[in-house]
């Protein structure tokens, strides 16, 4: 090859290079960083995680027992290029304040005010709400009284039927709350403990490799303060207050029809599929996906889900801006 052909080579490779940074870069979402934030609400710190524009369509992100906004750690960045996303911990859980138990009221109905006024501090007014295990029934509760502030619903494990609590976990939740004894609940202090939280996040997955120890590892040091297993006791009780108002979250789907995605990890043992399969009889605009996985599905299907929430996401707010 001649000088004068190696240095047109050299020239092409190098524009082309250029070029293609260029274009990959191009097609790089926009990078909006997570911001940890606390806000005060009757006193408590309320810890939140937040990204994305705040003038884009919002996505209140509700966790689940035992863990806290932290389960959307990758599920924030994911979705912060389009969505302004915001993850809050309840009291008790994660990094907002955690009283004990004769100093908070640790009921759902309280919960669900609390995160009611954390809406109304942070000036949401009309959101998506991603509903997940202990999210579920915060998160109707919030439905249910300001149903015109709901744009969509996204449901990951988060139960609205009595067949979502026909199964053997809840049995011995079942006694407790047909009698509150100490005996009882001492029987469920095992599902406190390190192997219980593992359990949690292994069981019914596909590849137990794939799920990290980070997971269980910020959980249990906080699920091991002192007074948190009372304040856990406490919601354990208070999740039979839930099954009553099942008719009339059922009413509000029925009446409302919000868009509904459900993300649904088939494997749970706790919230198995039999309680997936109902949100059908009551939703006509429904997306409907049962994952291979178990109970906390970001952890091995977090991909998935978040290319699944962007298809429905586009198509049911408005994400122009």
């Amino acid at each position: 090859m001649s000088v004068r052909n190696q240095i047109r080579f050299i020239l092409i490779l190098t524009v082309s290079s250029i070029s293609f940074l260029f274009h990959a870069r191009a097609a790089e979402p926009d990078s909006y960083p997570v911001k940890y934030q606390t806000v005060q609400i009757e006193g408590l710190d309320i810890f939140y995680r937040e990204a994305g524009p705040a003038d884009a369509p919002t996505l209140l992100l509700l966790h689940g027992f035992p863990t806290s906004s932290h389960m959307f750690r990758n599920l924030i960045p994911a979705l912060s290029d389009k969505y302004h996303v915001i993850a809050p911990d309840y009291p008790g859980f994660g990094y907002s304040s955690a009283p004990p138990v004769d100093k908070f009221d640790y009921t759902f109905d309280n919960l669900a005010r609390i995160m009611e006024k954390f809406t109304r501090q942070l000036q949401l007014n009309k959101y998506s709400l991603y509903l997940m295990d202990y999210g579920a029934p915060i998160g109707f509760r919030l439905a249910v009284q300001h149903p015109e502030r709901i744009e969509t619903l996204i449901i990951q494990n988060g139960n609205a039927y009595e067949e979502g609590l026909d199964n053997p976990f809840w049995e011995p939740v079942k006694v407790y709350w047909k009698e509150r004894t100490s005996t009882h609940g001492n029987q469920l202090r095992s599902l406190l403990t390190l192997d219980a939280t593992k359990w949690q996040y292994t069981t019914g997955v596909r590849d137990v490799k794939a799920i990290s120890p980070d997971t269980w590892g910020h959980v249990q040091p906080l699920l091991d303060r002192p007074g948190n297993q009372e304040i856990q006791l406490a919601l354990f009780y208070s999740y039979g207050s839930n099954p009553p108002l099942y008719p009339q979250w059922q009413e509000y789907l029925r009446k409302y029809q919000p868009p509904t995605l459900i993300v649904w990890g088939k494997n749970d043992q706790i919230f198995p599929a039999a309680g997936a399969y109902p949100y059908k009889r009551d939703l006509n605009k429904l997306e409907f996906h049962l994952l291979d996985t178990g109970h906390f599905a970001l952890e091995e299907e977090g991909t998935t889900i978040a290319q699944l929430m962007r298809k429905f996401l586009s198509q049911h707010t408005d994400t122009a801006r």
